[in-house]
């Protein structure tokens, strides 16, 4: 039997997921890019691989998979600002977001955001479009491990401290 799920309440159902808050990012010669995602998740850790899903409506998203790196920033729970930054709030420009927190790079090149509670820089290992979405998988090739301190969370449409 096919039954089609109606997006809206598909969308109600996922608010009720506590995800973890990510910034995630990518430079090189498609330019340098970062958005706010909860869709992470770990695939395996021999070799240690992440999942990322990003929306396609956004064109620059293209570059995530056009770099052929990304890197996947976990936020503790004071960032929530950066958070709403990367996720489009406020007025500033996609690159000018990046004049926000203080970040280095590792072995990919993708932005690496210093506080972070743990970084994982990923090398593209496959990317396909699922409905909406672009499924990323990379291979971590460096973590940055910051301190140990509470996770930022989003939970019923709004951030939470963990």
């Amino acid at each position: 039997m096919d039954s089609m799920i109606e997006a809206g309440l598909f969308r109600a159902a996922m608010s009720r997921f506590a995800a973890a808050v990510h910034i995630v990012t990518t430079d090189g010669a498609a330019g340098r890019r970062g958005v706010t995602a909860t869709s992470v998740a770990s695939v395996s850790d021999a070799p240690a691989t992440l999942l990322v899903c990003l929306n396609t409506s956004n064109e620059a998203n293209q570059r995530f998979e056009a770099n052929g790196c990304f890197a996947v920033n976990l936020l503790a729970d004071e960032s929530e600002g950066l958070a709403r930054v990367f996720a489009g709030e406020g007025a500033l420009s996609p690159e000018a977001r990046f004049a926000e927190g203080e970040w280095g790079l590792r072995a990919t090149g993708a932005p690496i955001l210093e506080d972070a509670l743990a970084s994982f820089d990923c090398r593209l290992i496959d990317s396909r479009i699922v409905a909406t979405h672009r499924v990323m998988i990379g291979e971590v090739r460096s973590i940055h491990l910051g301190a140990e301190r509470p996770c930022l969370v989003y939970h019923g449409r709004a951030y939470h401290r963990v």
